[in-house]
């Protein structure tokens, strides 16, 4: 959800005069082909998914006739991204070898912003709610969206849309009707929010009365109706832990009824990880859940903090969850700083946190322009432009972007996968000593050593050579370089805040 309402007291409303920006006459966007160019080899299952999440209004502007409330300047204003310009921009993302898009709420949002964190802001996230029947047209009609689930099909690239059941926006139209008591808990006299998790005000949001079976089935109606008709293939779901189980376990039931047990559902329960988790995986209310563990540990590993056993020992934990249930792991998102951003901007260590996140288990959820060096910060700078460098797409041209970093990302995907063992496998600890750790995934007959080494100094170490590797021979993955074999034994040589991928050549024989 929107993270200023976790941070901020409860926000008096303001209603706002039009903020224009520039005017549309002014800008010229990039020619789009609506022809596939570039297609990713579909996800065999959502283990092997590589996600993607994109804050629509951030990311490229194609359609300046929805430009309305528009200041790119603000902080908190609209910036005028919308699903015609993603659309435009999913060759971009199947090169990358993205397998699955979440994109923030498309909704009927409010409009107006509200007024007590320093500047205007508006609903340009789209969290706030003013009518689940519509959608907003700031980012797309209806036709837009069935239009961007085609192109992305079209490339290969599954569609998660964001849904929101627990709360609507700041002075909604479902606040102020005249029988809003029946839909909200609004804090107002006679219609108290309460101090648990299931009736409080989040930030101060109007709270759906899910309990009530008419509210419930009119949030279902609304969002399953919508996925219905445009073709997605799952939902994010927010605010989880604030509606109670037993609407998960009906909208679940409703779920696979009307839209098939494919369809993938993906909570945000904050402070998420396999234990926490697990009383939605238990009853299968969830299909995942977002590991909020993930970015501490990693970026605290990186920095020396801690020793590598105990981080070693928190990845082996994380193999835990639930069987048939996933963890979804993040370096950067919508509701935290980014991990570049808390390594002070880093390359080196933030490699080592990307190449972390794409040899562990789960989904490897990749925040919008991380993967070009987006520096991003705190709440609201962790959402900031998508940098587009000289390409002529706003709100971010000129932004500079890192196309090493990106080649970066697009390798590793490429290894993650290329092999099993890295999708779902198994975790072995081969070594935790000092500031290296080498680990072994392991999945059926494919097997993959990664050894970290987060020191400053280069480190040497021999291990065994995995089950199976005898009569092949050994590479590097990162960077092609053959690894020296002798009896029996894998002889790892890794410089400092490097990452290795070792792997087998099948078929290639090795003489020892």
């Amino acid at each position: 959800m929107d993270t200023a309402g976790l941070r901020k007291p409860l926000i008096a409303l303001v209603i706002a005069v039009c903020a224009c920006g520039c005017a549309a006459s002014l800008r010229g966007p990039e020619p789009v082909s609506s022809t596939p160019v570039v297609t990713v080899r579909p996800q065999q299952g959502w283990g092997d998914a590589i996600l993607y999440f994109v804050m629509t209004d951030r990311y490229a502007d194609l359609d300046f006739s929805n430009d309305f409330q528009v200041d790119p300047r603000g902080k908190g204003t609209f910036h005028g991204g919308d699903l015609k310009g993603l659309t435009a921009q999913l060759d971009e993302l199947a090169d990358l070898g993205v397998t699955a898009i979440w994109v923030t709420p498309v909704v009927k949002n409010i409009d107006h912003y509200v007024d007590a964190v320093g500047f205007p802001d508006w609903a340009y996230h789209g969290y706030w709610a003013d009518d689940f029947t519509t959608l907003d047209r700031r980012f797309c009609t209806e036709q837009d969206l069935l239009a961007f689930v085609q192109a992305a099909h079209a490339r290969g690239i599954k569609v998660i849309l964001d849904v929101v059941y627990n709360h609507a926006g700041y002075g909604s139209s479902y606040a102020t009707r005249a029988d809003a008591d029946k839909w909200v808990r609004t804090g107002n006299v006679g219609n108290p929010c309460g101090d648990d998790d299931l009736t409080e005000c989040v930030s101060g949001l109007p709270d759906f009365k899910t309990e009530d079976p008419n509210v419930a089935d009119y949030l279902m109606n609304a969002h399953l109706g919508l996925a219905k008709r445009s073709g997605i293939d799952g939902f994010r779901l927010d605010t989880v832990k604030h509606v109670s189980h037993t609407f998960w376990q009906a909208h679940r039931r409703r779920v696979d009824r009307e839209l098939g047990e494919e369809f993938f559902l993906l909570g945000e329960v904050w402070g998420g990880n396999e234990e926490v988790l697990d009383p939605w995986f238990e009853t299968d209310e969830l299909d995942a859940g977002f590991d909020f563990s993930f970015q501490g540990n990693v970026v605290g590993f990186v920095l020396g903090r801690g020793r590598t056993v105990a981080f070693s020992r928190y990845l082996q934990h994380r193999h835990r969850v639930r069987s048939n249930h996933l963890l979804a792991h993040f370096l950067s998102s919508h509701d935290v700083p980014g991990a570049l951003f808390l390594l002070k901007g880093d390359k080196e260590l933030y490699r080592l946190c990307v190449a972390l996140q794409l040899t562990s288990s789960g989904i490897p959820v990749i925040y919008y322009g991380e993967e070009v060096g987006r520096l991003g910060g705190d709440w609201p700078d962790n959402r900031s432009d998508m940098p587009w460098g000289s390409r002529n797409i706003l709100p971010g041209k000129g932004l500079p972007r890192d196309e090493a970093l990106r080649d970066y990302f697009r390798s590793l995907i490429g290894i993650r996968r290329s092999h099993p063992a890295l999708q779902q496998g198994s975790y072995e600890e081969l070594s935790a000593e000092g500031d290296l750790l080498v680990f072994a995934r392991r999945e059926g007959a494919d097997s993959v050593v990664v050894a970290i080494n987060r020191g400053s100094a280069s480190s040497s170490l021999k291990i065994p050579l995995p089950r199976g590797w005898e009569k092949e021979e050994v590479h590097e993955a990162l960077t092609g370089a053959r690894v020296f074999v002798s009896g029996g034994t894998l002889d790892l040589k890794v410089p400092a805040r490097m990452a290795h991928i070792y792997h087998v050549t099948k078929g290639a024989g090795v003489s020892q």
